[in-house]
């Protein structure tokens, strides 16, 4: 184990926060090698809205950008919340492979799948078979030991120092002209017991979604069906932030709770050119710092400039616990517990 690698399993110190960049919806397509047989079902029209909009705004050069900017960065840990693909097309499962090793070890970078990742109903060893070990927990459920399925891996938990990052997968393969999310009853379930495990280690609860679970930020069609549930059990056992993609665009919301706000954050696509200023591509660095008396978490907001086709930095801001958020458990040495 390296240096870096053993900061992030053992947790950082006071001086020396975790790190997590957070991105979204890069739409990997492979559109040059498609063919008849590939377009038939809800394919076809994906095709077509690529041709007429969707191959202007997805750029491959704004994908490289975003990768160069980010070995500069050198965040910790990575984050990348859904639609890795277009069409959901074997070849495009495979490209998006290669781009996640290019980011990092699957130590390193969590992913889960978005509503194009299940586009359509094809095979897991022709899909998102070629990720489960950057979805995979860090350790697998009792009652599910085989990763072939996501309901296999989701929830999922990867335990980083005082970060618990849980992911939770809403991909499912929907009707013509929709794109709506589901968790499903086992999974909320599975949910439940590492929400309040997590909540019982005192750590720092990071959510990761594909579709926004606050209401009203997408229409119906695109919307999570079982949301309201997860609202029900994250106002009971609470989570420190919430990261999502799915809409395209900049967002910031929170979920109430009896004690307090929890942050909900959404970023655009990472390879857009955006139509519009909030659309354009941009990541988050998040840098989690566990402190006496709570957390201190400051973000900075990288954005696409197309002018200079490189990333810049937009922002920088301090992110407002919930209240009476968790006091993380710190050793006498000021640093997070070593991780099981």
């Amino acid at each position: 184990m390296t240096g870096d690698q053993t900061r992030v399993a053992h947790g950082p110190s006071t001086a020396s926060p975790i790190t997590l960049a957070h991105l979204s919806d890069p739409h990997i397509s492979c559109m040059e090698d498609i063919t008849a047989r590939d377009l038939v079902s809800k394919r076809l029209f994906g095709y077509l809205r690529w041709k007429l909009h969707r191959g202007a705004e997805h750029r491959s050069s704004v994908l490289s950008a975003f990768q160069s900017d980010l070995k500069q960065a050198k965040p910790d840990l990575i984050a990348v919340t859904g639609d890795l693909t277009h069409l959901g097309l074997p070849a495009e499962y495979k490209k998006a492979r290669q781009w996640l090793q290019e980011l990092g070890s699957p130590s390193q970078v969590t992913v889960i799948p978005g509503n194009h990742d299940a586009y359509v109903k094809i095979s897991w060893h022709q899909t998102m078979a070629h990720w489960t070990d950057y979805m995979i927990s860090d350790a697998p459920r009792k009652d599910d030991q085989k990763a072939n399925h996501t309901a296999n891996i989701f929830p999922s938990l990867r335990i980083r120092g005082c970060l618990a990052m849980i992911g939770v997968s809403t991909a499912r393969p929907s009707a013509l002209h929709l794109a709506v999310g589901s968790i499903g009853a086992g999974q909320l379930q599975n949910l439940e017991t590492i929400l309040a495990h997590t909540t019982q280690k005192q750590l720092y609860r990071v959510v990761l979604i594909h579709h926004p679970p606050a209401p009203g930020i997408v229409s119906r069609r695109k919307r999570l069906t079982d949301a309201a549930d997860l609202r029900s059990m994250l106002e009971h056992y609470g989570a420190e932030l919430i990261l999502h993609g799915h809409a395209h665009r900049t967002l910031y919301n929170y979920l109430p709770t009896p004690t307090g706000n929890i942050p909900v954050m959404g970023v655009p696509s990472i390879s857009a050119l955006g139509r519009t200023p909030e659309r354009r591509a941009r990541y988050y660095i998040y840098r989690i710092m566990p402190g006496i008396d709570g957390w201190d978490v400051r973000y900075e907001v990288r954005i696409y400039s197309p002018g200079a086709n490189c990333f810049i930095r937009e922002s920088e801001q301090q992110l407002k616990n919930p209240r009476n958020a968790i006091r993380p458990a710190l050793t006498s040495t000021g640093q997070c517990p070593r991780s099981k």
